[in-house]
């Protein structure tokens, strides 16, 4: 039995073992928490408290299938897919804005009938956004100069897809607008080329601020955090159950702040964390998270082609930064945003498209060679045509 199932792991499981050491790590981290921060949840809904642990341990399967399925892919076909994902992207943002789905005053969801699912878009856009950078700076490596064919497209592409985003979700299109600078810097642009993108990205950023629905409240939450006065609720109720946690946590399913945060199982989950967990599991949590970003990293030198390189670079910064931020947020380094913990966080678009995500960055990590891609071109163009 053990053999069989060694054989099949050797078989079907690929790319970096520390990687996918790391998020099954985090996926149990994450039912045992969010199922500890559900209690409450289904009391008030007079629903049984294992029907939460199922669904979200589903969506938690959910992830890893879209993972699996993900890094079962040649990455390079991610560069061909990414534009059209970027192209769908744009209508669905706009259509969220206008006609979706409104939590805590901002339009961030469309309902899909079909599944009984709400759809966050700015994941998928990110996604897309990401991919298609890394695709257009690795076919302009030798180009990179060029304001026309290069800097032009990346910096439309980037403003407007940064700016819908920002529109609903202006910490989400903060943290992405980082990390397409990263991903930038990593491709070589020159550093005036990235002081323009910074320009166009305050220039949509200022746009989203007037026109979005975000612009009040992001005044609002700076200025408490910087004043330190009139600190949100959830950020109070945050800073007593990381104080309730101590050293080593009350236990698991022990928290008592649980019962007092609004959404403990999302945003502020980090919280319940420590809580239950203590500074150490607090910390393991951050090493868990470090070394996804050392793993993704090395994925980078090891990669064969540019766009590999940058494909992980990108979204391994896209969610290492997501994670420190919702975890600073938490402990008290930044105004309170909805970015929720990857891998972690209650959230069914969260999870599926993070798990797509780190699907890329395995299939970077396999390391196929330039001769593989070449003989299954050559296979596919010496194939008969049906008559």
């Amino acid at each position: 039995m053990i053999d069989n199932v060694k054989n099949w792991t050797d078989r079907n499981i690929k790319g970096d073992p520390v990687i996918w050491m790391v998020v099954l790590a985090l996926s149990i981290i994450s039912i045992l928490v969010v199922y500890s921060a559900t209690g409450t949840l289904a009391f008030k809904k007079m629903a049984n408290p294992e029907s939460y642990l199922f669904k979200h341990s589903m969506l938690v399967l959910l992830g890893l299938g879209a993972m699996y399925v993900a890094h079962k892919l040649d990455y390079r076909y991610y560069s061909k897919l990414s534009r059209l994902a970027l192209w769908l992207s744009v209508p669905l943002l706009i259509y969220t804005f206008v006609d979706g789905i409104r939590l805590n005053e901002a339009p961030r969801w469309l309902h899909l009938p079909l599944i009984n699912q709400s759809f966050q878009p700015s994941d998928f856009a990110s996604l897309a956004l990401i991919m298609n950078l890394a695709s257009m700076l690795s076919k302009k490596q030798q180009d990179i100069s060029n304001i026309k064919e290069t800097l032009i497209p990346i910096l439309i592409w980037v403003g407007v897809i940064c700016g819908l985003i920002a529109l609903a979700n202006f910490s989400s299109a903060i943290l992405l607008f980082i990390t397409c600078m990263l991903i930038l810097f990593i491709g070589r642009v020159p550093v005036k080329y990235l002081a323009m993108l910074a320009f166009v990205g305050i220039l949509a950023g200022s746009v989203a601020f007037v026109v979005g629905d975000r612009g009040t409240t992001v005044i609002s939450r700076i200025d408490s955090f910087i004043s330190g006065e009139n600190l949100p609720f959830q950020a109070e109720q945050g800073r007593i159950a990381l104080a309730n946690g101590g050293v080593f946590g009350k236990g698991p399913g022990n928290s008592t702040q649980r019962n007092i945060l609004p959404h403990p199982y999302s945003d502020f989950v980090y919280a319940i964390i420590v809580e239950e967990y203590g500074v150490v599991g607090g910390v393991m949590v951050i090493i868990l998270y470090l070394i996804l970003l050392y793993r993704g990293i090395k994925s980078v030198a090891d990669s064969e082609m540019a766009f590999g390189g940058l494909l992980s670079a990108g979204l391994t910064f896209a969610l290492v930064l997501q994670a420190f931020v919702n975890m600073g947020v938490v402990v008290g380094l930044g105004p309170v945003t909805g970015i929720p913990l990857p891998l972690i966080s209650m959230g069914g678009t969260s999870l599926l498209f993070t798990g797509v995500s780190l699907g890329i960055i395995l299939s970077v990590s396999r390391g196929e060679t330039d001769e593989t891609w070449d003989m299954k071109k050559n296979i596919h163009k010496n194939m008969p045509k049906a008559a």
